[in-house]
Parts: structure tokens; C-alpha cells; sequence
């Protein structure tokens, strides 16, 4: 596709020079612009090393580059002469400032290398780490070769925990061979009568018969001894590499540091040597206690966070209300940021608003431009970007569709890390789809997750009146896959707000649902009393109140995170606010007469932001001096349950209508009190 640098120089507000050789002939050119001290982007990534070497060579060079990848993803299309505006959004959002820095997570590792399997795949394992690691073998059968070259355990390990650094293994040794004290001479594999002793190096219980003849053998070395009883072990290393059949942890991000490996790709070894020295990776999320809905009062309310993160990372502190988020297990998924109702946690690299200035640049670019329809095709950075390239250079021989000239890429750290704040947003901004790319390498709860969040979503929508299917979850392996589900984007089409928000998108995920909500309400055709949502994964709803049940104890007052729920300092009132609510469930887990229901909606009404009365109840005096101190209901409930016990009987009775004070002094005044000097 000829590209018009006139159009695109006037989307961008800037004057573009057309170049088809700039890493070659052209060069100068390039080495006359990185000198100006101006930021540079290179609208190609083939030859990105190339181009650094360039700026390398080249004196005076002080202007930073980037680079952005416009062939694949529109050059190379069936569309490709429709795709200037796509360019000019791809190429708005490349001058964009890069993320600020976040904090970071450290790993040291000294190259300690824990290899479990079969001896003998171990050993060849180890032969071709050992020069660069300090490997360890923990034997799992097999047959060992004559030569000790490594320390190799043995036993049955208890547990595997930790991460890249930090690994530590608990393993029980019950085994009559010693085998860190075992010369591997033979003598007792010979000696034993039964065939007991395999070249393992390891005496098989069932077929032993207590011939005890490898013992005399093994004299010298002693390293075998029956009466030895199971000892427990703990060691530590940096690197495990897991050659069994099953992994050691079931989860599906194992932590950084531990392959399971099946001995086909040897890349994995390749990893494994380089996994030496001091490494950091960003802080991927932020977490507020204060806006935490998981735990009150050590009742579990909110646990989506938990449920959902594939690297097991998260883990609840009930007595504390708190969750716990160890960051070196974080693999930076960010879908506990997805599921989180409140912004509890919120994604750190980038940060809500770095990603919601993306969005926003490349769709008004693209409107700008003259665009229409506009999808944003949200994907991870390495297997997404891969399919996505892969359908390019497929659309340039011919072979396929390629990426629709309205579907404009857009590269995450991981698919999980946008949710209902991010894509509600885009659709304000203009956006007629938001479609989230999966493959294989996400992880079931994810899907789950991004199911639930865009019913909510798309619910929203839909009752405002925006027909259409706004988001979509797609799921590809092979480029093929992917242009049959993109060329399937473009047979509905979507209703969006006629004119586009220019709202910033807030680090606070509530502001930013408010913000987005406002302009949707704003533009919608139709404004319903309320929206019904679906139960799971709903951020926003009513509460039900059984006022026949309600004693106004307040319980759910004090455990509401969001203060959705309030009490009334003048009255006995239970308010509610709605548009505070995020129907994390702890008032209803709470609640002792179980009074509570949870009600997923979006309610349209001014209403939503007022306070209103769930249920209110007389105030109850007290008999001898009059003075409020509970309400009618609740002291009622209260004698009703207690008049038959023998501890509350005549005037024990009666002090339950009375104020704290009152009873105290009824106590002190009785003449026929029994006290406890009296007995």
C-alpha cells in the first residue's frame, strides 16, 4: 500500500517525509534526525536492531527513538488502502510519553540448581548445565552412571515452595543408602540376592528380605544402614528444573525460576544458564487496604482477587481484613485489577490512566483521520503480537484477510489487565468493539474472569439503549483462527454515543466507571428507572432489606468497606447509598437474622446517589429513666429469647429494658439481690 504522507502528516499535525530505504540508502536521513535531540519514531520494527546500531555509530546521536510496527498490522491487509487512519492512530500513540517508572521486585540467584528426576535424565540434564550452574540431582529412580559427578538426594519430597532465588524443598530420607555417602562401587548391587539394589542406588523395600548382605559389603563406606531412621531435610536452592511426568505445582503460572520440562525444547536449558545474577521485574499492582471489601471482623466478603489468580499469589489474612500479595509470585496478569469491584488493587506498569491516554489518543486520531467503526484489538505483548505479525505477512502473499482496516492492535502486558473501568471508557471514547484476544497461554479463570466482566458490561450497554455486541472475547492459536474471528467482527454493527468522551481515566477504578457511566447515561436513547446485571462479577447493585427480620443491629453498618451501608446518629435508621455499593457481600455474610439479599443493577435514577432508608424502628426507653438506648424490635427480640432462661428471671428481666446506667444502680439498690459474698 502506497503510503500518503500528506494525509498522514495532517492527522498528525506535523509534516512527514516519505522514506523506503531508511536503514539503507536512506540512512543519513535517519542519522540527521536522531542528532536534533527530538524524539524519533521509526515506523518499523523489522530492523529495529539495525537502527539501534545506527544511533550507536552515529556521533552526536542524542535523540530517543521508538519504533512502531505499521506493515502487519494495516500495510499488509486486504484492506490495506483503507488503512490511514489505523496508520495515523498507530503512529499518534508511538509519540506518546512511555510509562513512568514503578517499583520494582528483586531476584538474586547464584545459579544453585535443583534437577528432580530419573537419574540417568538427570545426570544428562546436569551434564550440559553444569558448567554454569551448581547443580544438585534429586533422584526419582532411573539408572545412574558410574561416575558421581553432582551431589544427587533421594527420598520423598514433602514440598516444593518459593521462587526464582529463593526455593526451598522438604524432602523425608528414608532410605537404607545413604547416597551422598555411596562410592557407586557396585558391591552391594552385586552382593544382594534378591536383586534389591537397582543402579539407583536405592534398596527397593518390597523385594528386600533382610538378607542384610549388601550391609557387609558396604562396610568401608558405610553407607547403608537399616535401623537409620526417617529423617526430614530441608535445603535451599535457586533454580529447579522438574524432569517427572507431573508438575510440582499445579497452579498454571508456576513461579519464575521453576521449569517443568519434558526434554524436547532445549530453550528451556538455554533460560536455565542465564538465570544467574541479581534480576528485577516492575511491581505490577498497588494495593489499598482501606478499600479492600474481602474481609471484616475476620468474615470473608469479596474473594475474587483469590480466586482468580493463576500464579496463587494472593492469599487472605482475615484476622488483619486484608489480603496478602506476595509480589515475587505476581507473574503480572493483572487480572485481580479485572475482578476487583472496588480498585482495591489497581495494574501499576502501565497505570490506568498511562493505558486510558493510549486508548483515548488512538481513537480520536483515528476519528480524526476519518476513520469509521473503530475495533481496538487488545493482545498480549509476545504470543498476541506474534499471531497478529504472522497475519500480516500471510495477508501479504495472499494467504489471508489480514487485520481489518477498522481493527486498530493494541499490545498489553497481558490480556487479563483491562477490565469493565478501561473497555466502558474506550467505548466512550469511540470505540464500536473492544475484542480481547486470548490464546492457549491464558489460564481458565481468566476466560471466566473476562466473561463475567464483559456480560456486565455489555449489559450496561445494551440497556442504554447502544445495540449491538460491544465486546468481544476472541480466541485464536493460528493465524488462521484469528482472521475467521476477525473477519466475523465486522458482521453486526454497534451503536455507539454520537459524540466521544475526552474525560482523563483516573488510577481510581470507581472514578473512572463514574466518568464513563456519566457520558454513556448522558448520550443513551434510553434511560431506564434501572439496569438488571448479572449476579456474577457485578460491581455495582441494591441491597434487600427483610425488615421482618431486620432488628437494626447494625452489624452490616461496621462491616461495609464501601460505606454504602450508614446508620442514622439521631435516629434508628439504616441507610444505604447505593452508588457506594460493590456488592461484595459482607453485610449479607454479616448479618445475624440474615435480613440481607444482594441486588446486582445499575439504577439511573438521581436516587442512586442519595441515601435512602433500608428500615427504620421506634426508639425503645428505658423503664426507669426513659432515655433511648436500642430500638423496640431488637430489645423485644432480645426478652423474647432470653425469657426462658433461668439466669433472666424476674428483676433480671426487667434490667434488660433498663440503660446501662440504670442497671447498674438497679443492682446496687436491690434490697433482696443475691451477691456472690452472700453464698
Amino acid at each position: 500500500m502506497p503510503l500518503q504522507e500528506k494525509s498522514l502528516g495532517a492527522a498528525l499535525h506535523e509534516e512527514l517525509t516519505l522514506h523506503s530505504t531508511l536503514c539503507r540508502r536512506e540512512a543519513g536521513a535517519f542519522q540527521q534526525a536522531i542528532r536534533t535531540g527530538a524524539e524519533v519514531v521509526v515506523a518499523c520494527t523489522q530492523e529495529k536492531r539495525l537502527f539501534a546500531e545506527l544511533a550507536q555509530a552515529t556521533e552526536g546521536a542524542v535523540s530517543p527513538i521508538r519504533f512502531v510496527n505499521i506493515r502487519e498490522t494495516g500495510g499488509w491487509s486486504r484492506d490495506a488502502s483503507q488503512a490511514m487512519p489505523k496508520l495515523a492512530a498507530l503512529l499518534a500513540a508511538a509519540h506518546l510519553p512511555e510509562a513512568e517508572p514503578v517499583p520494582t521486585v528483586t531476584y538474586k540467584s547464584s545459579g544453585r540448581l535443583l534437577v528432580i528426576g530419573a537419574l540417568d535424565q538427570a545426570e544428562r540434564a546436569a551434564a550440559m548445565l553444569s558448567d554454569v550452574l551448581d547443580v544438585t540431582v534429586f533422584a526419582q529412580g532411573g539408572v545412574g552412571a558410574q561416575e558421581r559427578r553432582w551431589p544427587v538426594l533421594a527420598g520423598t519430597i514433602d514440598q516444593l515452595t518459593g521462587w526464582l532465588g529463593a526455593f526451598e524443598l522438604q524432602f523425608s530420607q528414608g532410605n537404607p543408602i545413604d547416597l551422598d555417602l555411596c562410592t557407586r562401587c557396585n558391591a552391594c548391587v552385586t552382593a544382594c540376592p534378591e536383586g534389591a539394589i537397582g543402579l539407583d542406588y536405592q534398596v527397593k523395600a518390597e523385594s528386600c528380605t533382610d538378607h542384610r548382605a549388601c550391609v557387609a559389603a558396604c562396610k568401608v563406606a558405610g553407607a547403608i544402614d537399616f535401623s537409620r531412621p526417617v529423617q526430614s531435610h530441608q535445603e535451599k536452592f535457586d533454580l529447579v528444573l522438574d524432569l517427572r511426568a507431573g508438575s510440582a505445582f499445579t497452579r498454571h503460572a508456576p513461579p519464575q525460576g521453576y521449569f517443568h520440562w519434558d526434554g524436547s525444547d532445549l530453550q528451556t536449558l538455554l533460560k536455565l544458564r542465564e538465570l544467574v545474577g541479581e534480576f528485577e521485574k516492575p511491581k505490577f499492582f498497588v494495593y489499598k487496604q482501606k478499600l479492600c471489601a474481602h474481609s471484616r471482623n475476620e468474615t470473608v466478603g469479596c474473594n475474587a482477587c483469590i480466586e482468580i489468580c493463576s500464579a496463587e499469589a494472593i492469599s487472605s489474612e482475615k484476622s488483619r481484613q486484608q489480603i496478602k500479595v506476595n509480589p515475587n509470585l505476581c507473574v503480572g496478569c493483572g487480572a485481580c485489577t479485572t475482578v476487583c469491584p472496588t480498585g482495591a488493587l489497581t495494574y501499576a506498569y502501565p497505570r490506568a490512566g498511562e493505558q486510558g491516554l493510549k486508548f483515548r489518543t488512538l481513537l480520536s486520531t483515528y476519528a480524526a483521520a476519518g476513520g469509521k467503526d473503530a475495533v481496538l484489538l487488545l493482545h498480549s505483548q509476545e504470543k498476541g503480537t506474534a499471531l497478529v505479525e504472522e497475519l500480516g505477512r500471510a495477508a501479504q502473499l495472499k494467504r489471508a484477510a489480514g487485520v481489518p482496516a477498522n481493527v486498530i492492535p493494541v499490545a498489553l502486558w497481558h490480556t487479563a489487565s483491562t477490565g469493565i473501568d478501561l473497555w466502558l471508557s474506550a467505548v466512550a471514547f469511540g470505540a464500536s468493539q473492544v475484542a480481547v484476544l486470548t490464546t492457549d497461554e491464558e489460564a481458565p479463570q481468566y476466560i471466566d474472569g473476562l466473561k463475567a466482566q464483559m456480560a456486565v458490561a455489555q449489559a450496561i450497554l445494551n440497556g442504554l439503549g447502544y445495540s449491538g455486541t460491544h465486546l468481544q472475547l476472541l480466541w485464536a492459536n493460528t493465524p488462521a483462527e484469528l482472521d475467521a474471528s476477525l473477519a466475523a467482527l465486522g458482521q453486526t454493527r454497534q451503536v455507539g454515543p454520537k459524540l466521544a468522551a475526552r474525560f482523563a481515566v483516573a488510577q481510581e477504578k470507581r472514578s473512572t466507571l463514574e466518568m464513563s457511566l456519566d457520558h454513556l447515561i448522558e448520550h443513551a436513547s434510553l434511560r431506564p428507572e434501572s439496569i438488571a446485571l448479572p449476579a456474577s462479577g457485578s460491581p455495582f447493585g441494591s441491597v434487600l432489606v427483610d425488615k421482618d427480620k431486620c432488628t437494626l443491629c447494625l452489624s452490616c453498618v461496621s462491616a461495609c468497606p464501601a460505606s454504602a451501608l450508614q446508620d442514622n446518629l439521631m435516629l434508628p435508621q439504616l441507610r444505604f447509598i447505593e452508588k457506594n455499593c460493590v456488592q461484595c457481600g459482607l453485610c449479607a455474610s454479616t448479618c445475624p437474622e440474615d435480613a440481607i439479599t444482594l441486588q446486582p443493577r445499575l439504577l439511573l435514577t438521581p436516587q442512586r446517589k442519595e441515601a435512602r432508608v433500608l428500615n427504620e424502628s421506634q426508639p425503645y426507653g428505658c423503664i426507669r429513666c426513659a432515655k433511648p438506648f436500642g430500638t423496640l424490635k431488637a430489645i423485644e427480640a432480645m426478652l423474647g429469647k432470653l425469657a426462658g432462661h433461668s439466669m433472666f428471671q424476674g428483676a433480671a428481666l426487667e434490667r434488660l429494658k433498663m440503660c446501662s446506667d440504670c442497671r447498674v444502680i438497679d443492682i446496687y439498690s436491690a434490697e433482696n439481690e443475691a451477691k456472690i459474698t452472700d453464698l
